[in-house]
């Protein structure tokens, strides 16, 4: 017999260092000393934005600045069918004053060591340490050369996430150039994913892959990698990637580019449109830059991926 959905909002509180604060939850609840993202049930006549303003304010005693919305995913606990809605809460003012939880601590994405995490909340941790920028390679315009120059450039930078999709490339140039792309990568802890390509991404150590929307298509699996991604152009795609338990998709393009002439930019109101309510982290991609991060994510979107702006020139 299906239960009835219960609504609940949630959000991922952070610092500027980029910590993120979890709960434990209180004897007498359910699920008594696991820890949770701060939020609770949405009431009759909120909204779930409004609803993680209200409970922060009671639960912890600050005041919500700016949110953004970010994943929505459902789980079925014994107790209860829950839609959890969380957003992102960069800016928030007060002391906390917590009135619900035993304890409270700030995490680092990726290093998360407090347990047990409620079990909803896995994929959660997983999509927090994925990077916020994906820079896109173009070696075969470019050259290898010169394309590792800026790879080099762009990781000193900060760079964290890489998608190898070199069209264009000789297969004579390619397994060299991607196996030394990864090593540059791994002695900086950044991912690399190769676009579409398992089997070399298997053979070379690659992180993981991101599938075409070609591929996705016709995808009836996750491929068996750590990262798993696909590009996506409209909300069949990206529901198609979420069925297949992807950790992100790609969206775009959000304005006109010349590696797209041709396409209908989907903007800022069409990227949301077409992204709310998903449960797997979207990049925006398309005549973007590091400058648009904040729309992007007041959008929706879990961050940028970019080709042209992606690398810094020397």
């Amino acid at each position: 017999m299906n239960r009835k959905i219960v609504q609940v909002a949630a959000g991922v509180i952070t610092r500027p260092d980029g910590c993120f604060l979890i709960g434990q939850r209180a004897p007498g609840t359910f699920y008594p000393g696991y820890w949770e993202f701060p939020g609770g049930k949405v009431e009759a006549g909120e909204t779930p934005a409004q609803a993680l303003c209200r409970e922060l304010d009671e639960e912890l005693g600050i005041r919500v600045e700016r949110l953004n919305p970010w994943l929505v995913r459902e789980h079925d606990y014994e107790h209860a069918h829950v839609r959890l809605h969380f957003f992102e809460v960069p800016q928030w003012s007060g002391s906390l004053n917590d009135h619900v939880h035993s304890e409270l601590a700030w995490v680092r994405p990726g290093a998360v060591d407090r347990t047990p995490m409620l079990p909803a909340n896995g994929p959660i941790l997983k999509a927090l340490s994925l990077p916020r920028m994906m820079g896109v390679t173009q070696a075969g315009q470019i050259g290898v050369e010169q394309q590792l120059l800026a790879v080099d450039r762009a990781l000193d930078n900060g760079l964290r996430l890489i998608q190898v999709r070199d069209r264009g490339l000789p297969d004579t140039l390619k397994r060299g150039y991607v196996a030394a792309l990864i090593q540059r990568a791994r002695s900086k802890g950044a991912i690399v994913v190769l676009n579409d390509e398992v089997e070399l991404a298997l053979e070379l150590g690659a992180d993981g892959v991101h599938l075409s929307a070609e591929r996705l298509a016709d995808c009836s699996a996750r491929p068996a990698l750590e990262w798993v991604g696909a590009s996506c152009h409209d909300r069949h795609e990206l529901e198609r990637a979420a069925q297949l338990g992807l950790d992100y998709a790609v969206l775009g393009s959000i304005r006109e580019t010349p590696t797209h002439p041709t396409g209908q930019p989907i903007g800022w109101e069409g990227f949301s449109a077409k992204a709310q309510g998903l449960p797997i982290p979207v990049f925006a991609i398309g005549g973007v830059s590091a400058e648009d991060m904040v729309t992007a994510r007041a959008a929706g979107a879990h961050g940028l991926a970019a080709i042209r702006s992606a690398w810094p020139s020397a």
